[in-house]
């Protein structure tokens, strides 16, 4: 069975972070662009390293720093690792240097990899920019309709990714931020966990589509306004913005 999400501690509350101000007067300091930088990064890596289960998911292959988007169209940061068995999907508190949740996900269960731009309904009030990339996990699973319209479901049978904020602060963060080498490097590692240990009755491979990137989400006013103010994001109000 795959194991969608482990609490490893109690999620934070953000509420306390958030500072009352128009949005053209707020300015966001990510953690690890601290003094203390690389330092913080490299203390956020050491540890989300100490979650792999060398028996589950063998070695790590490469470390990355996403955002997640939700079916409502909330961005999540995430750092996320691909190992010889799995990914893991890891929401890592760079302000007190806690993880605090993880998502597993094995690789011989991925099936589809889709990449493109973002798409909402005709008649959706929402938009977003750039490129994202999904990944499925059970193509013969689809969402429920209770799931579609509730915001706090996790067990949705793919995740979507898009780039971090802080890709064009430096050259490292590029790299690290970089969704396409994201997406080959995850087909590769997925392909060879289906040629290791395929799922009997279901077929093995990995199918990449160049497609559009769907949210079907119309309204969103908290997922706007949390945006907006990078409410997903572990930060510090300061006088560094991206």
């Amino acid at each position: 069975m795959l194991e969608y999400v482990t609490n490893v501690t109690a999620i934070c509350c953000l509420a306390g972070r958030i500072r009352k101000k128009p949005q053209k007067d707020v300015t966001i300091k990510i953690s690890f662009l601290c003094n203390d930088f690389p330092g913080t990064l490299n203390q956020a890596i050491a540890d989300v390293k100490t979650l792999v289960d060398k028996e589950i998911d063998g070695s790590v292959h490469s470390v990355w720093l996403m955002a997640e988007v939700d079916h409502w169209n909330n961005e999540k940061e995430r750092l996320v690792l691909i190992t010889d068995n799995t990914f893991l999907v890891i929401k890592y508190d760079f302000v007190m240097f806690n993880c605090e949740q993880i998502q597993r996900i094995p690789l011989n269960f991925v099936d589809r990899i889709s990449h493109g731009a973002f798409s909402f309904p005709q008649r959706s009030l929402l938009q977003r920019e750039g490129e994202g990339v999904r990944v499925f996990w059970d193509r013969l699973r689809e969402p429920t309709f209770t799931s579609r319209w509730n915001p706090f479901t996790t067990d949705f049978p793919f995740i979507t990714f898009t780039y971090h904020p802080v890709r064009n602060v430096s050259d490292m963060f590029t790299a690290l931020c970089d969704i396409q080498m994201f997406r080959e490097q995850l087909k590769d590692a997925a392909q060879r966990a289906h040629t290791m240990k395929p799922v009997p009755g279901k077929a093995n491979g990995v199918l990449v589509l160049n497609q559009n990137i769907h949210i079907d989400a119309y309204v969103g006013l908290m997922s706007f306004l949390g945006n907006q103010n990078k409410l997903g994001y572990s930060m510090a109000r300061g006088n560094i913005g991206f």
